[in-house]
Parts: C-alpha cells; structure tokens; sequence
C-alpha cells in the first residue's frame, strides 16, 4: 500500500468527503477528534458511517478520539460496521494502547470481519516518548506510525513546538527521530506530521524533501492544495531512479561481488539496499 500523503477531513463536513477523494491523495482521514466539536460528534459518526458504506476511490481512515475521553467506544460502534481500511488512533501510548483500543474493535465488529489496521499518532502526550520502542511489539496490527508537534507542546506547558523560522525546537526534533526510528523497528510505514503553513507552497516542498530524505515514507496534510507537492517529494525524480536502476543493474551482472564501481562511485550492500529501496517507491 502506498501513502505518500494522507489528507484529513472534518468528519462533519460530508461535502468535502469526496472532494478530498479526488485530490490525488492515497489516503484521506476523516476525523472525529479535534476538528469535530462536541456537540457535531453524533453527526460526523453518521455521516462518516454513511460515505464509507459507499463506494471508497483511495484508502480511508478514521480519527477517533482518545482512549482516555470516553468517546472511542461510541466512535468504533458507529463506524466499524462500514469497514473503514485503517483507524488513526490520537494519543497512543505504545503497545498497551494498541492492545485497549483492540479490545474495543473486538466488541464492535462483526463477528466474521477481521480488524482493521490501526495508525497511531505516536508522541502526543509525554508519556507516550517513552514507549515508542513497544511498537515492534504489535506490529502486525500497524498500518504506520506517526507523530504531532501541536498537542506535546500543550501537554508539556510548552509555549511552542518551533523556532520563528519554522523548525522544530531541540525536543520536538528528538519526537520525530524517535517515531522515525520506532517505526523503522517495527518494520512498518513512517508518516510525518502536517505542515500548518498552507499558503506556503515553497517552505512545504522543503519540508516535505527533508521528510523523504531523512527516512519518513509519507506525509499528512490538512488542505488538498498540499497534497500534489507531498506526492512529488516522495516519488523519485527520473533521475535518481536511473542512478538506482545503474547500481541494481551492476550487481545483477556480477552477482559475487561486494563492492563496484558505478558512474565513477564504489557502492557496496548499502547502496544496493537504498537502490532497491528507490525502485519500489517508483513503481
């Protein structure tokens, strides 16, 4: 499954569900956690229920809401009978949160339905730093992992998560090396955050870059305007694809070698390893 870019929709607004479907996005989120407010809780439930009976263009999840406000339970019961493809699970704290929120799942489902996938937003309150590394541990039931810079800051008193140009202070930067890391070690897919500035078209092609260059698979966003520069950062250019395509040729042709020489560079494992890497992400 591929997910380079994942985009969020409010949960009460049903006119955007399939407008958001043909952005171009792999995935959208429709949400019942932040952006719905109490009192519209009852009616994005339906109305998400009706859109995912319908018929699905891309991969649809839905944001519940936290395991600790009472409103997971009712959230699942109203839409798992319409089989969302995967649950965004706000406020995760490692393994036992995946562990509790199953039990929900298993309550709700039908009997002969299997459970869906769950993606975790991973770093959201302090406690949940400290068991990024139980992930590994129910990996089988992730479709990713990812992580937010809005809510930790709240959590810790914090007055903001980012420097005046846009980059993240010293421990929110430590929050995203670690969700990247938890998620590499338990084998699954790396979503980084979203980027709020969305009439900032250059600084998100910068941000997205970084994102792609330093392990992260994909991206959410919160506006369709974001989500053809997220999908360019994530897909090889031609270029880097013909590199990548030259060192698996190499090898392929001299198969007990260790090390080669390539466009005038040695490559060894590594390198062979990031080529093959790039051949998936282009096809």
């Amino acid at each position: 499954m591929r997910l380079r870019s994942l985009l969020f929709v409010p949960g009460d607004r049903p006119e955007r569900f399939a407008k958001a479907a043909a952005s171009g996005a792999d995935a959208i989120i429709l949400d019942l956690e932040d952006s719905v407010s109490l009192a519209n809780k009852a009616a994005a439930r339906h109305a998400i229920a009706d859109y995912l009976a319908g018929t699905r263009e891309v991969v649809t999840l839905v944001r519940v809401n936290p395991l600790d406000g009472h409103l997971t339970a009712a959230d699942i019961a109203a839409v798992i009978g319409a089989r969302p493809d995967a649950i965004m699970l706000p406020k995760a704290e490692g393994a036992p949160s995946i562990h509790q929120l199953d039990t929900i799942l298993r309550s709700e489902s039908p009997a002969d339905a299997s459970l869906p996938a769950i993606l975790p937003i991973a770093t959201e309150t302090a406690a949940a730093i400290f068991t990024l590394g139980s992930y590994r541990d129910v990996k089988d039931r992730l479709l990713g992992l990812t992580w937010g810079a809005e809510d930790l800051p709240a959590a810790i008193g914090a007055t903001t998560s980012r420097h005046d140009d846009g980059s993240y202070t010293p421990p929110y930067e430590v929050a995203r090396a670690l969700t990247l890391f938890a998620a590499h070690g338990a084998a699954t897919a790396v979503i980084d955050t979203v980027f709020p500035a969305i009439k900032d078209e250059s600084g998100l092609a910068a941000y997205a870059g970084r994102a792609r260059r330093d392990g992260f698979t994909g991206m959410m966003a919160i506006h369709p305007a974001q989500v053809a520069a997220i999908n360019a950062a994530f897909t090889p250019a031609a270029t880097e694809v013909a590199k990548a395509q030259a060192i698996v040729d190499a090898f392929a042709a001299n198969p007990g070698a260790g090390v080669l020489q390539v466009d005038g560079k040695m490559v060894d494992a590594p390198h062979l390893k990031q080529a093959r890497h790039i051949l998936s992400l282009a096809d």
